[in-house]
């Protein structure tokens, strides 16, 4: 039995994040990466 956390890359987006993070700190790294990809769409336009 395969263990569904662990089929394809649903956690991808949290790679960067330190082990032992709490929620602020995950928030957080979330809220930059999303900061991040709308700067990218600009440049892109």
């Amino acid at each position: 039995m395969s263990d569904s956390r662990n089929d394809g890359h649903a956690d991808d987006h949290l790679e960067d994040v330190p082990d032992g993070s709490g929620c602020t700190e995950i928030w957080e790294h979330l809220s930059e990466r999303r900061d991040g990809d709308e700067d990218e769409e600009t440049v892109e336009e």
